[in-house]
């Protein structure tokens, strides 16, 4: 029986399940040159430095788009054009990365992983030893096409004894794993709206060191793209440059409001600790083994190996358990047959049990008889 009356779950990192205050800060419009809306904007950027802890040294510069689109900017802009970036890579977006960087026209290296395999802060401390023209690394927090946590204070510290400037991709990490700009040493950290803020999608940010900002006049390829110029005009003006998405910077300056009420990251991270172990147990009695070793599993997304049977496909499976109300995400990994569960979201432990039984319902509709299940 579907579930019609109400939105499913979005058990995905993003977009994901917002609350119904969220989404009613989306009801009303504004005027993008309007004093008001102008104030939420500078409140909004004030609240994200609050974050990391980055007043004395960061400055906030959000940017219409998605994720990916903060992330090109910020490599568009404080890598200069005759930069030389490396790119730590154990899954698609640190290969997304890579690939924009060349596309930018800026000198790229990379060293990959397998998808299980976390960088260490060795590697780093060896690649930058081998190669003195890198200028800057690239790295993404937690790796969105698999759960896995790279080792980022450990990194950062490398990094810095090296001279070198560090852009760390924390789409989905920020907000509930803890970016400290007082003891991780990093010129940009980028993130999203739809994440772990619990926004809407359509805006992300870059949180960019303010001397290394100042410098990075004419990097840009791009106009749209320029942090540079965005930042300039932003603190001239109090605008946006371009037409900004006001309905999403109103909600989520709402969900940043009930991150606040709720306790900060800590408070944000012991939810989705709580999330993740639950869907964990459920996967356990369903006999459904998780992707990574524990002890880099971010509690942020889960890739879970598919049923051992014939009878098993993700479209029919996927399916099935939507209509019980609940939205998966598609397995990303080539080596193997998986499917990835968000812990993510204005969602709690009793929502992650509902959907660990509609998994189970599932398989058992498919045929996937609970004792196979758990075989």
């Amino acid at each position: 029986m579907s579930l019609v009356s109400r939105d499913p779950v979005l058990l995905t990192p993003g977009p994901l399940t917002t609350s119904l205050q969220t989404k009613n800060a989306m009801l009303r419009d504004w005027g993008s040159w309007d004093a008001a809306f102008n104030a939420v904007t500078a409140k909004v950027r004030k609240q994200l430095l609050d974050i990391i802890h980055g007043h004395e040294t960061h400055v906030c510069v959000p940017m219409q788009g998605s994720g990916t689109f903060s992330v090109e900017a910020a490599v568009n802009t404080l890598v200069p054009r005759n930069g030389h970036m490396l790119i730590l890579i154990n899954g698609a977006y640190g290969k997304r990365m890579a690939r924009l960087v060349e596309m930018m026209g800026r000198k790229v290296s990379v060293f990959e992983t397998a998808e299980h395999v976390p960088t260490t802060a060795a590697d780093v401390d060896r690649l930058l030893s081998a190669d003195k023209s890198i200028t800057h690394v690239g790295l993404i927090h937690c790796e969105t096409s698999t759960g896995i946590l790279n080792p980022l204070p450990q990194i950062a510290s490398v990094i810095a004894r090296h001279g070198k400037s560090l852009i760390i991709d924390a789409m989905s990490s920020f907000g509930a794993l803890e970016i400290d700009a007082r003891s991780v040493p990093f010129d940009a950290v980028i993130a999203a709206s739809g994440k772990c803020i619990e926004g809407p999608p359509g805006m992300g940010f870059v949180l960019a060191r303010r001397s290394v900002l100042e410098q990075s006049a004419g990097n840009s390829l791009s106009l749209s793209l320029d942090l540079y110029d965005q930042w300039v005009y932003m603190e001239k003006t109090t605008q946006w440059r371009f037409t900004p998405p006001t309905h999403i910077v109103m909600a989520f300056h709402e969900a940043l409001n009930q991150f606040v009420a709720e306790g900060g990251q800590r408070a944000r991270l012991a939810r989705y600790t709580n999330n993740y172990e639950t869907l964990m147990a459920g996967m356990e009695e369903l006999g459904l083994k998780p992707f990574l070793d524990p002890k880099i599993q971010a509690p942020i997304i889960v890739t879970i190996h598919a049923p051992d049977s014939p009878k098993y496909n993700f479209k029919d499976f996927y399916n099935r358990v939507r209509d019980k109300g609940f939205i998966l995400y598609p397995g990303k990994l080539t080596q193997a047959e998986t499917f990835r569960v968000g812990c993510i979201g204005a969602i709690g432990a009793a929502e992650m049990r509902q959907a660990v039984n509609a998994m189970r319902d599932a398989l058992i509709e498919m045929g996937i008889s609970e004792s196979v299940v758990a075989a």
